[in-house]
């Protein structure tokens, strides 16, 4: 049994998220092919703070131990279009806390990608960016000689990881894992967008923990298939021992193919992704994450990687606000 309770948490979102059937979808898809599994969609897009996604669930934890440490301030990083920043920002507004953002350049578009989307949002909440780093930059190191800095004036910083990405942040998605346990429906797959690994970490973790048989993929939106496998074991691995269970290097499954030309770079296949779902079910997806993790599963079903017998989870990570950011991509 896992027991979450003794883990500090601050309380930031609304929780079970809806899990809900892709009924038109699956509809249209069974016309195209002729194995097609039972679709499920879990909104973690509607988590609720500051129009939602996964980082809320790992925030809950880190802002957590964030207050029973002391701290007043949170420093975190991301990319440009960031959603951990932007819900780090706001989770900081909810409590009381500053918020310190250091952005990574990881791609040079247009002001529209420099300035509206998350961006916006970031400073609407009350955040400070305090630089725009370059591509490649120590994010890690910056946030650290930052932290040092508010500690000489008296703060006390607590430095959040790029998309809340550690031990602590993954156990969110231990809880998630143990909401889709639970759910109405005996869930075969979770298929979800991966990046900083702490989502599919926090799920491995947790269905490990209670001997579920689901098997999670993560769709890699940044780094190839075997670099992704190794990020994601070894947080799975220090999650596990946090919790008191342990993984298995085979229950880590990721899909490489449908980054295209790198983190934040469209593709086809991730517009036609967010195409799809926006005009069959009226969903968001956002173009980063989890356009080209949707795009994944459908890529998945055409090759009849799932059986028409499975109940397959698409979970949607949130992060429409992005869209705002690549306006063109859609035109």
């Amino acid at each position: 049994m896992v027991q979450l309770t003794r883990f500090a948490r601050r309380q930031l979102g609304h929780f079970p998220t809806p899990l809900e059937p892709l009924s038109r979808l699956s509809s249209l898809l069974r016309e195209q092919h002729a194995q097609v599994p039972d679709l499920w969609i879990k909104r973690d897009d509607c988590t609720g703070l500051a129009t939602g996604g996964n980082k809320t669930r790992k925030l809950e934890f880190l802002v957590g131990d964030a207050l029973a440490q002391g701290a007043d301030t949170l420093i975190t990083q991301g990319a440009t279009q960031s959603n951990h920043a932007r819900q780090t920002a706001a989770a900081a507004a909810v409590t009381g806390l500053d918020c310190k953002i250091l952005l990574e350049q990881r791609q040079v578009r247009d002001d529209e990608y420099e300035q509206s989307g998350n961006v916006l949002l970031d400073e609407l909440l009350g955040a400070e960016i305090v630089q725009r780093l370059p591509a490649g930059s120590d994010m890690q190191g910056a946030m650290e000689s930052l932290a040092e800095e508010l500690r000489a004036i008296g703060k006390r910083p607590y430095v959040i990881p790029g998309g809340g990405s550690n031990p602590i942040g993954a156990l969110g998605y231990v809880d998630c894992a143990l909401e889709l346990d639970a759910a109405p429906v005996a869930v075969d797959w979770v298929v979800h967008g991966t990046g900083s690994t702490g989502t599919q970490a926090g799920l491995v973790a947790g269905f490990a923990a209670i001997n579920s048989a689901a098997r999670v993929l993560g769709v890699s939106v940044r780094q190839p298939e075997q670099h992704q496998i190794d990020a994601v074991y070894g947080l799975a691995e220090r999650t596990a021992e946090l919790i008191g269970t342990t993984v298995d290097l085979e229950d880590v499954l990721v899909d490489d193919r449908w980054v295209g030309g790198g983190y934040g770079v469209p593709t086809d296949e991730m517009v036609e992704a967010t195409r799809l779902l926006a005009s069959t079910e009226g969903i968001l997806l956002d173009p980063v994450y989890s356009g080209k993790g949707f795009a994944g599963l459908l890529g998945g079903i055409a090759e009849g990687r799932f059986d028409e017998t499975d109940t397959v989870v698409f979970l949607h990570t949130g992060g429409s606000v992005g869209l705002f950011g690549y306006r063109s991509t859609f035109q």
